[in-house]
């Protein structure tokens, strides 16, 4: 396998790597910008906008688009994040340059009609009520609220319902404008894929798009804080956070090996301890998440109200024990389990493509596997016994709870816990 890189002049960058033996291929264009690069009043046009962007161009009505993939028994799609926004495809080898094109055509050339406008508006309107419905997934966006309040980082990635409601054709355009420069796209393949071939028909249709003066990205300022929300559910949903290094930080290897030992399988500490052993509940999980500047481990479990307080006290002395007594053996399993699921992953077209694509915005280059591998190896045991006491010393977690949960488990126990 062999990964090529090419920079247009205007600062489009396209990457591929070809994997002899398959005869499909992953595409897809990333841009550098997400749910973080929103103002308050713009908050969720990032993901109204990938929903618009597939709602006809000005050769393509919305059925065109879908049936220009579904014809040839391909796959297109699109997400938006907090720092990025992707639009892919999964296609056969000889059906690449069309995915290419389809893709580009919705990102250069979008109408926006105000028709489909309305309707779309109607579809995200209920995805949001639909997450509203959804415990262990909103629970999530208000945690994130909690860690970084009255900021986009903080934001949920969906919008609000008030604001969605607002959101005029001049705002998608707008938007565009100014963060959908050639300086801020990749364009990553991988599979079946010819890079010469690519760089050509990209240099046709992205080569004369202007570079843009965008707004540099809103720093984030970790804060912490508690979002308790009362409702007459089944279970009591809980869901724990403390800050952590950033993906520039050297020591993200330390942290995804923290994160995978304390709640990342099924021989995981909080897994053992509170599920196998007590059985305080069915769910329960740790796990690493970073962005640019900052990151947050954040633990989740759903439990009976009359469980909760235990479970939440369980957790944090687990977490206080991992600093004084984390064993060699945690390190080694938890150091395999970071590898296998790297490179298994990666046995598909479409999670190469994703790599690249993310490696070279968030690094601007591509670090081999033998280089993330060989930092894995390298972290220490007193370096994650470390850290585990860096996450809780002197740090204000972010707490959320959703359902039965009033007067069950109080934030200033929790602190007081970390601080005992």
């Amino acid at each position: 396998m062999s990964i090529s890189l090419t920079t247009l002049d205007n600062g489009f960058r396209v990457v591929t790597e070809n994997m002899p033996g398959l005869k499909s291929a992953s595409v897809g264009i990333w841009i550098n910008t997400g749910g973080r690069n929103e103002t308050l009043k713009q908050n969720g046009i990032a993901h109204f906008l990938e929903h618009m962007a597939f709602k006809g161009t000005h050769k393509r009505s919305a059925l065109d688009i879908a049936q220009a993939i579904e014809d040839v028994g391909g796959y297109i799609n699109a997400y938006t994040s907090r720092e990025m926004t992707a639009y892919y495809a999964r296609v056969l080898e000889n059906d690449v340059p069309l995915a290419i094109d389809v893709i580009s055509d919705i990102l250069l050339n979008p109408i926006f009609d105000k028709q489909e406008l309305e309707t779309e508006r109607g579809v995200i309107l209920q995805e949001i009520g639909q997450a509203m419905d959804t415990p262990d997934d909103i629970i999530f966006d208000w945690l994130q609220e909690a860690a970084y309040p009255n900021q986009s980082l903080g934001r949920t990635i969906l919008g609000s319902s008030e604001r969605v409601s607002n959101f005029s054709q001049e705002d998608l355009l707008k938007f565009v404008s100014e963060h959908y420069g050639p300086e801020q796209m990749v364009l990553s393949a991988a599979g079946a894929v010819n890079h010469n071939q690519i760089v050509s028909q990209i240099k046709t249709l992205f080569d004369k798009k202007a570079p843009i003066l965008k707004t540099k990205t809103p720093s984030s300022i970790y804060h912490g804080g508690e979002i308790q929300v009362e409702k007459d559910l089944e279970q009591a949903h809980f869901a724990l956070a403390f800050e952590t290094p950033g993906y520039l930080n050297e020591s993200i290897y330390t942290s995804q090996i923290y994160s995978i030992a304390l709640g990342g399988g099924m021989s995981s500490r909080l897994f053992q301890e509170i599920r196998e052993k007590r059985g305080l509940c069915y769910t329960i999980f740790a796990q690493g998440g970073a962005y640019s500047d900052t990151g947050l481990l954040t633990i989740y479990s759903g439990t009976s109200s009359e469980n909760l307080k235990d479970l939440s006290n369980i957790t944090i002395s687990e977490m206080k024990r991992a600093a004084i007594d984390f064993e060699q053996a945690e390190l080694d399993r938890s150091r395999v389990q970071m590898k296998a699921g790297m490179l298994m992953g990666l046995e598909s077209a479409s999670s190469r493509a994703e790599r690249l694509a993310r490696m070279l915005i968030i690094w601007n280059r591509i670090p081999s596997l033998d280089e993330v591998v060989k930092k894995i190896d390298a972290v220490n045991l007193e370096e994650v016994r470390n850290f585990a006491q860096n996450v809780i010393r002197d740090k204000k977690p972010a707490l959320s709870t959703y359902g039965p949960v009033s007067n069950v488990i109080s934030f200033n126990e929790l602190t007081d816990m970390l601080a005992a």
